[in-house]
């Protein structure tokens, strides 16, 4: 069946949740006193994932809906996933520690009548924004501004940074570029490309008057403050590229992963040092002291969009929760539907 790069990052990134979730929130004495070394770290026998993966699926049924309908347009694309972001606050499986700008915005989203923008939390850059974004670099026919403006909208409904914006726009970028076939040591300097040339747009057909919530003198402005600050974490992962050390915490080099640019860098950081052993690249990231499964979770989307959806062990697979549901978006998707 080929390389199935959606159904490999679909399942990467909730083999990397559920690997993380047990270290969330742990330091590394700790993980290392239930894990042992890293390389040897195991996946719980039932991998359980978090918000990071259901709010992936949540995406992902609303992109669905929204394409059922025709072209991607930001009216088409918010009204579905508005509505499945909603669900997923009420879900009573909705029960994974999650994040508290989610739940917020979710919230508001729930008022009938209540413009999105309101709802959005513009002061939030954190990675909720960006964990669940993958499904946007995955499914065919988009077109570059589809794929950035519906990226931005999708951060927007919750997380209004313009960091958040710009580090989901990028997260769904890398997802796209490895899934077409970009060279792992190609990446950084694709992604850096991407991020300049997209500094001074702001995406008003996706994003309405979102800008005016903030302090920004001009929407350029807004947009700039967001790419600039992925340019920067963007330096960091290139300088700790040039003297990797995959024994040590990735987050020493490149954040935590608490907040959306640096859960993107320590992610990559962590495919990039290990481009070709996709198990590993996840137990690296979920082996590490800050937001650990969103960390594994998006290194785990990296490497399953190298490397298909083989990548995975059989018996890893088998585990996994929402099994069947991320098969059949990455069949849906790697089939061109």
């Amino acid at each position: 069946m080929g390389r199935r790069p959606a159904a490999g990052a679909l399942l990467g990134l909730a083999l990397g949740d559920a690997m993380g979730f047990p270290t969330e929130f742990n330091d590394m004495e700790s993980i290392a006193a239930k894990s042992g070394p890293w390389r040897e770290m195991r996946l719980p026998g039932r991998a359980i994932v978090t918000d990071d993966t259901q709010m992936t699926l949540a995406l992902a049924r609303g992109l669905r809906t929204a394409l059922e309908r025709g072209p991607l347009t930001p009216s088409r694309l918010e009204a579905p996933v508005r509505e499945e972001f909603v669900d997923w606050w009420r879900s009573p499986e909705n029960n994974r520690a999650p994040g508290a700008t989610c739940m917020e915005a979710c919230r508001l989203l729930s008022r009938p009548g209540l413009p999105w923008q309101e709802a959005s939390q513009t002061g939030s850059k954190g990675c909720g924004a960006n964990m669940r974004v993958a499904p946007l670099g995955l499914v065919p026919g988009l077109t570059a501004a589809q794929r950035s403006g519906a990226a931005q909208l999708q951060s927007a409904l919750t997380h209004g940074h313009p960091t958040a914006l710009a580090a989901s726009d990028l997260t769904a970028h890398a997802v796209h570029l490895l899934a077409q076939g970009a060279e792992p040591r190609e990446l950084t300097a694709l992604l850096r490309d991407h991020a300049r040339e997209s500094r001074g747009t702001y995406r008003r057909d996706w994003l309405g008057g979102l800008d005016g919530l903030g302090q920004d003198p001009s929407p350029e402005h807004f947009a700039a403050r967001g790419w600039d600050e992925c340019l920067e974490v963007l330096d960091r992962l290139e300088a700790a590229l040039r003297a990797p050390d995959v024994e040590a915490d990735p987050c020493l080099a490149t954040g935590a992963g608490w907040i959306a640019e640096e859960a993107l860098a320590t992610a990559l950081l962590c495919f990039l040092m290990l481009p070709d052993d996709p198990p590993a690249a996840i137990r690296r990231a979920a082996y590490s002291s800050g937001d650990s499964d969103s960390i594994a979770c998006l290194a785990g989307a990296f490497a399953g969009a190298r490397h298909g959806a083989d990548a995975w062990p059989a018996e890893w697979v088998h585990a996994v929760e929402y099994r069947d549901e991320l098969l059949a978006f990455g069949e849906l998707w790697d089939t061109g539907a």
